[in-house]
């Protein structure tokens, strides 16, 4: 009996299941797009089978009526949507037949959505004539069951259908409007978010990847050096690997674009050694303990190398290139193979006439005077009436003047003088000649195990034991007969004519220049010590100094207040080196104290042989550019981008600088 009812039962189920499948599977075969004729004709085939008796739904002693969860039907207008519904075929109410009902509403409870046929539409394709289904999901969307049709009344029940198919219609335009916003929207902010991301990538370092692999190399190094890793062969002479590969690919890279193109490879290979590493160590406290250890090392080697670095950096600027010290050399031998009338110089009568725009320059770089002459006559409006007096020492004397016999400046005039011709410059009258010659001056330069001592090298540099250094504390004495001298250092360009620089009134001082209290170490107590009373009682730690390399002298007043009196009286009290070091600018700052007219500072930009960080534009407004510092033009280690104003001045095809082989 149980056997029979539970057969029963699943006949009764497949009785009531299958039709559901063949429905659906039937309507869900539908694709889209298809012709609106062709699914007519397929509804019309369907219904017509139905009662024919060919496909019954449910056992003829059911009443229930099933709805198929179908979406709602529609045209272009009404009158389509009745002449598609006039080809159905309606079961009269009293019937045991399944009434197929269009519905535009879902069943109650968990029937709801299940299996619908999709509503369609004509908005997709405007410009087509024919009527297309279009699929459109109405979830959400119900519309009431008294708008369902009802099988007996055709006329009545399909004008309501009609007015549901409208009412449908323009609920799914309002949706897929909505729904474009939404989409619209979506899409820009997929658009800020992509344009964000593309920020990001633009925002990434250039050197990216070459920082992650140098990560990679540390971590991997200090796996290396931890017992637990150690302890492991296999991954130990991986570590060592992935180590030698990446620093092969690294290689000399500072950015990105330098790296070789396996260089990701390289880097996933060893991000994958690294995470075997992690496995086996997992004790941060160790790693923590050596990456302090490492940090410390790395600090110490700095510091060593920073002091190498300035040893070097004051060794270099010490050195004179093998090329500057090739040219003398040619042009000494030059000069005296000419006869005594070839050797002078023109326009000598034009030495002494105040009227005259005149320029000092001490020095023994024959290239360095050259580049201050010719870019001063290059800017100057009429070089008839410029004289530039150079006085160098005995072993450039030849050479000098024979360079600017070859090289004439123009219409300028040229005086070359040999400091040694100076015969009332001596030790019982310059106290710095005498400190200069002193045991204990010597000592400071040349015994080498007092170098660790001092602090700052730059002071052992052999051009404070040069006189030509102090020569401009003896301008009056060197000028006699000229009332106003234009000093230049010949580390410096002139960029701009100098010639109104003769015309501004000093207002009663002796010294005119470009003050530099712009930086903190340009200030008086930088320079002088201020623990010494001489200097505490007489001076301002505070004061503005100012900076050698272009200066205007009224020797007049120079004269009138005795300025080489007070010059030698400060020199005599630093006669063990207590009030200052060693230079010109502390005894400078000193000995115009009070004396000093400040020019503006754009006839003077300083700085250009150390600070690579000089505006462009100040560079370019600058009268007298200078080189202070190591890095000279001259040399190798100067800065590229500062390098072409000096060599723009210098004719590197002169027949001495190629046998030299003195190149830009």
């Amino acid at each position: 009996m149980v056997v029979t009812r539970n057969i029963v039962l699943l006949l009764l189920s497949i009785t009531f299941v299958a039709p559901i499948v063949l429905y659906t599977d039937r309507f869900g075969t539908f694709k889209y797009p298809f012709a609106e004729q062709e699914f007519i004709d397929a509804v019309t085939a369907f219904v017509s089978a139905a009662d024919s008796g060919h496909l019954n739904l449910l056992p003829q002693e059911t009443s229930t009526v099933f709805k198929e969860p179908i979406g709602l039907v529609y045209t272009e207008d009404a009158a389509n949507t009745k002449n598609l519904l006039h080809g159905l075929h309606f079961a009269k109410p009293g019937e045991h037949v399944s009434a197929r009902v269009l519905s535009a509403t879902k069943d109650e409870g968990q029937t709801k959505g299940e299996n619908p046929i999709k509503l369609v539409t004509d908005g997709i394709n405007q410009g087509n004539q024919n009527s297309y289904l279009v699929k459109a999901d109405i979830t959400g969307d119900s519309v009431n069951g008294e708008d369902a049709i009802d099988v007996d009344d055709n006329d009545g029940k399909l004008a309501k259908s009609s007015d549901a198919s409208d009412l449908a219609s323009e609920t799914m335009d309002t949706k897929q409007e909505q729904q474009h916003i939404k989409s619209s929207s979506q899409v820009t902010q997929k658009g800020s978010k992509l344009s964000e991301a593309d920020k990001h990538i633009d925002q990434t370092p250039p050197d990216a990847r070459v920082r992650y692999l140098k990560d990679q190399l540390i971590q991997a190094r200090v796996y290396l050096s931890l017992q637990a890793v150690r302890n492991n062969p296999h991954l130990t002479r991986e570590l060592r690997l992935r180590v030698k590969e990446v620093s092969r690919t690294l290689g000399d890279a500072s950015k990105d674009s330098d790296l070789p193109r396996n260089a990701n490879e390289r880097m996933k290979a060893m991000e994958q050694t690294l995470m075997k590493g992690r496995q086996i160590q997992n004790d941060c406290a160790a790693a923590v303990k050596k990456l302090r250890a490492m940090l410390h090392s790395t600090e110490e080697q700095l510091h060593v190398h920073k002091k190498q670095t300035l040893f070097l950096t004051q060794l270099t600027a010490k050195t004179l290139p093998k090329g500057l010290h090739c040219l003398p050399l040619r042009l000494t031998t030059e000069y005296y193979s000419l006869n005594t009338s070839q050797q002078q110089l023109p326009n000598q009568q034009k030495l002494e006439n105040p009227r005259l725009y005149h320029y000092a320059i001490f020095s023994d770089n024959i290239l360095a005077t050259a580049v201050v002459v010719n870019s001063t006559v290059a800017h100057a409006k009429d070089t008839s009436n410029h004289v530039f007096h150079i006085v160098t020492d005995r072993l450039n004397y030849a050479a000098m003047r024979m360079w600017f016999l070859v090289n004439p400046p123009k219409k300028a005039t040229i005086q070359v003088q040999n400091i040694e011709d100076f015969t009332w410059l001596n030790s019982s009258y310059s106290p710095v000649l005498k400190q200069l010659g002193s045991p204990s001056m010597v000592d400071f330069y040349f015994k080498t195990h007092r170098a660790s001592s001092d602090s700052n090298l730059k002071f052992r540099n052999p051009k404070y034991l040069s006189i030509l250094n102090h020569l401009r504390f003896y301008l009056p004495e060197i000028f006699p007969k000229l009332n106003k001298v234009l000093f230049l250092d010949d580390d410096i360009v002139v960029q701009k004519d100098l010639t109104g620089l003769w015309s501004i009134d000093l207002k009663g001082n002796v010294n005119g220049a470009v003050e530099t209290c712009g930086e903190r170490f340009h200030r008086f107590d930088r320079y002088l010590n201020f623990s010494n009373p001489h200097i505490a009682k007489n001076f301002d730690p505070r004061a503005c100094g100012w900076a050698y390399g272009m200066n205007v002298f009224d020797l007049v007043q120079w004269k009138r207040q005795n300025i080489t009196e007070v010059y030698h009286n400060w020199q005599k009290l630093n006669h063990d080196r207590q009030l200052w070091k060693l230079g010109t600018l502390p005894p400078g700052l000193i000995t115009f104290w009070k004396r000093t007219f400040q020019l503006n500072r754009s006839w003077h930009v300083l700085g250009l042989g150390y600070n690579p960080n000089i505006n462009q534009k100040e560079i370019e407004r600058a009268a007298v550019i200078h080189y202070n510092g190591n890095m000279k033009p001259w040399l190798e280690i100067s800065f590229p981008k500062f390098r072409g104003y000096w060599t723009k001045y210098v004719d590197y095809d002169l027949v001495y600088l190629r046998e030299c082989n003195i190149n830009p």
